[in-house]
């Protein structure tokens, strides 16, 4: 009997380190639109599935394949985490803080809204998108990926190209998503595999390289995202052949959360500060970094209100 005890104990302890979950009270003026927009980024739906209320990601945590809820009702959204063979000890921590910061609650958007509120060209673009917060990708590493895989092609094809990497890895949860590849599963792909799935080869080679110098410890995503040491992550991954100044920003702006990512090499950000400056032509990266340095510390918070204000 004493055994058997044992035994139950055990399965229930497993069951438990199994499935993680927390409840988030969202901010009255919470626009969920924005979040649900980027997780539906893909509508063969290989990794995500979105509904109106609901999202749904496979990703890997520690190793093993995992399933992500996140269910939004009144005012608060609850977040599941469902991994295949248990949760490590003492993950749990780890669980709470990427779902607070895939939801964007740690942003100071509430600062950032007073202080330009009445700013001449982009008061009215805060006004119509009150309380807009950045998504987060669920890891950083999730976030270089994409951003290595969106150098320089349409969003569409980027989408693609990340939905091919995720199948290339092939690592799919019991529920039936496959899942975002983590840099251990990237690491040991071979260049051709990534070739054969789309990658040009200088982006297979950045990839590979992100992906290994994860796994040998000289970019501790992990450990960045405790203390945020932005010269740090900065001068790292600009080692990196393959990676610029739009690659690192962007990777810090979803992979991290930081909103002082100066995004003037982005194309969307150009057109849109030309349109609200009624320029008679795009600006230069020049004269957009110093147009957008009057925002700091929220430059690619701004770049965000811009993307957000040309969707349809």
């Amino acid at each position: 009997r004493s055994r058997a005890l044992r035994l139950e104990r055990h399965r229930v302890k497993r069951a438990m380190a199994a499935r993680m979950a927390r409840s988030f009270a969202l901010p009255a003026d919470y626009r969920l639109g924005p979040i649900l927009a980027f997780h539906r980024r893909d509508a063969e739906e290989v990794a995500e599935r979105v509904a109106a209320d609901a999202i749904e990601k496979g990703l890997v945590w520690h190793g093993a394949p995992a399933l992500l809820t996140i269910r939004f009702r009144g005012g608060s959204a609850a977040a599941t985490l469902e991994v295949d063979g248990g949760a490590p000890r003492g993950s749990r921590p780890a669980f709470v803080a990427m779902a607070a910061r895939m939801l964007g609650l740690q942003q100071d958007v509430e600062t950032f809204e007073k202080r330009f509120r009445r700013h001449p060209q982009m008061g009215a673009v805060i006004a119509r998108q009150h309380g807009l917060r950045v998504p987060v990708a669920a890891t950083p590493f999730e976030a270089l990926a994409w951003a290595v895989a969106a150098q320089q092609i349409s969003l569409g094809a980027a989408v693609a190209l990340r939905r091919r990497l995720i199948q290339a890895c092939g690592i799919r949860h019991s529920r039936g998503l496959l899942c975002h590849p983590e840099a251990p599963d990237v690491a040991p792909l071979a260049e051709t595999a990534l070739r054969q799935a789309g990658f040009s080869t200088t982006k297979a080679q950045t990839l590979l390289a992100l992906a290994r110098m994860t796994v040998a410890g000289d970019l501790p995503l992990d450990a960045w995202l405790e203390s945020l040491p932005i010269d740090e992550i900065v001068e790292r991954l600009a080692a990196v052949r393959g990676i610029g100044p739009w690659t690192i920003n962007y990777a810090l702006l979803r992979g991290f959360g930081w909103l002082d990512g100066s995004l003037h090499g982005d194309i969307a950000v150009q057109h849109a500060v030309q349109a609200l400056l009624g320029a008679p032509e795009r600006l230069g990266e020049a004269q957009l970094r110093q147009w957008l340095a009057q925002f700091s510390p929220w430059r690619a918070l701004v770049a965000a209100h811009l993307w957000a204000a040309r969707r349809p």
